[in-house]
């Protein structure tokens, strides 16, 4: 049996615990094309478990009756070996923290297509949808990356200044050819639209925004683009982006899912690795908890997307929200995790919270250290925010996520994740920045992590990190169980664009160098340390 049109009219799907396309898949292709109102750039995981599945339940319960075009910019593969060889249907696999799964057969998405200036067919439709009157939205699901227009050296990638120069015609850089659509969409009459990322960064419309709009800027400057494009990107009644706040774990496709998968079907779903190193497959599996907060801000109109759950708001809620998730109800509790895992040899996040030293640790640091500080949204509780993350999503056994893959590029996230948190204690007339405990045991475990010597005393291989090059030989001089010569720690711990603070004008320095060297006393001595510090009180 195979996943496409055809498979789906051979069996029950739905005797088999199936959800399945509810309506006239065609009818609905067929509205779409003529008609669309949503495209998407980013055919990964996210968007296939996420938004993909959203707009299935809206079409299902007759809310909606067009579906979803996506694109695909970075790796072609993706579509040409799994989305076309499908018919676009994909199944979407919700591991539930009762150990329940929910499978649901996705039919949303009738449009499948590669972001190839050098396909003229292929980039001949794209520019054909931005010039309909009926697009509202483009969404954006590329990674922080994808809006970089420089390369590891912080100069202008060679694609980029290419495209500068030769303008919209045929980019080869990825918001080039996105701002190519866009300038099409202005030809057509100017038309309004909503550019619109869903990527999980702060402030990801502004990053979009000042991408798009280098290229218009360039491309005008240099007499490439007809009338005033850059003035239409500019003008927020005609092209806006909105920021997002987006928090949905879908870790890689996961080996026992595929075997429930490929028993049901009798087909090979197993995923494949891409010239890219991209893992992908026929499914996605997923967490059950969602959340897609979006400024409601939309030019060309929208539809009523907050029936399948997406929450619409203004722009300072939309802040207030990634900060409540990303200083301190979320990240920081998993950074830790990752941290502490790798040390201590675990595989699984949700195998740490079976530890009860990690386990009271993130508590502390959500609830005892975080909440305090944490500014209200008002459409999201950050109590009950941080109940379901501690008693619900990372405790999850399902969930295949491990504390290697949450470990990588750390030193790019411990400013966001526990620096601002740092810096709120330091404005506050009610809290003393000393008070704080577990966020310094973090840092020094960081600093632990990096010597790649776990707590047996035995060599680990660290996660992906730029700044890996410039931190590991300073600690890797520091043999286990060396308690005196650490004059290494002190540069590091005041590096303000590592922590968001240099630590020991914080009052934190010293803290943190006191619990590096009890952890390094030695085999065991991290456990020890946690022991100390994390035990049931």
């Amino acid at each position: 049996m195979r996943l496409s049109e055809e498979g789906l009219k051979g069996e029950n799907w739905k005797e088999k615990g199936y959800g399945v396309p509810e309506y006239d898949r065609a009818d609905v292709r067929r509205r779409t094309m003529e008609q669309p109102f949503w495209i998407h750039f980013g055919a990964g995981n996210i968007f296939r478990a996420f938004q993909a599945n959203v707009v299935q339940n809206l079409l299902n319960e007759g809310k909606l009756d067009r579906g979803l075009i996506v694109a695909e910019g970075y790796d072609y593969e993706i579509i040409e070996k799994v989305n076309r060889p499908h018919d676009d249907l994909g199944i979407a696999v919700t591991l539930k923290a009762d150990g329940s799964i929910a499978k649901n057969i996705v039919g949303s998405v009738v449009e499948s297509l590669c972001l190839d200036s050098g396909s003229e067919k292929g980039y001949t439709r794209l520019k054909e949808i931005f010039g309909k009157k009926s697009l509202q939205m483009a969404t954006f699901t590329i990674t922080e990356k994808g809006y970089s227009l420089t390369d590891g050296k912080g100069e202008m990638s060679a694609a980029v200044a290419e495209d500068m120069k030769q303008g919209p015609e045929k980019p080869q850089s990825y918001i080039g050819k996105v701002a190519a659509l866009l300038y099409e969409r202005y030809r057509k009459g100017a038309l309004p639209i909503a550019m619109v990322s869903m990527d999980n960064c702060s402030h990801n419309g502004d990053k979009l925004y000042a991408a798009i709009h280098a290229f218009a800027r360039g491309w005008q400057d240099n007499g490439l683009v007809e009338g005033d494009f850059l003035g239409y990107v500019e003008d927020k009644k005609k092209v806006s982006f909105p920021w997002t706040m987006i928090d949905k774990i879908t870790p890689r496709p996961d080996r026992k899912v595929e075997e429930i998968l490929v028993a049901d079907w009798g087909e090979e779903l197993h995923p494949i690795v891409t010239a890219k190193n991209t893992y992908v497959a026929p499914f996605v599996n997923a967490e059950e908890c969602e959340y897609l907060v979006i400024e409601d801000d939309f030019p060309n109109g929208r539809e009523a997307l907050e029936k399948g759950g997406f929450i619409f708001t203004d722009r300072e809620t939309v802040d207030k929200v990634e900060k409540m998730k990303v200083c301190t109800c979320l990240n920081p509790l998993h950074t830790a995790l990752a941290v502490f895992g790798c040390l201590l040899g675990y595989e699984l996040i949700s195998a740490e919270m079976q530890d009860e030293e990690l386990n009271n640790l993130v508590r502390a640091i959500g609830y005892q250290e975080g909440l305090p500080v944490v500014v209200d949204p008002g459409i999201l509780s950050p109590e009950q925010f941080i109940d379901e993350v501690v008693k619900k999503r990372i405790p999850n056994p399902f969930m295949p996520d491990t504390p290697q893959r949450i470990a990588t590029d750390t030193s790019q996230k411990l400013a966001i994740r526990f620096g601002e948190t740092i810096k709120a204690y330091q404005k506050s007339e009610t809290l003393n920045v000393e008070t704080l405990e577990k966020i310094p045991l973090v840092f020094a475990g960081w600093l632990r992590y990096l010597m790649g010597v776990n707590d047996k005393g035995e060599k680990f291989a660290l996660s992906p990190d730029p700044l890996l090059g410039e931190l590991c030989p300073v600690m890797e001089q520091i043999p286990l169980g060396e308690q005196e010569h650490l004059a290494g720690i002190k540069e590091i711990l005041s590096n303000e664009s590592i922590f968001g603070v240099n630590l020991y004008d914080a009052g934190l320095g010293e803290r943190v160098e006191a619990y590096f060297k009890e952890m390094n006393a030695g085999v065991g001595a991290v456990r020890r340390t946690l022991q100390k510090y994390c035990a049931e009180k």
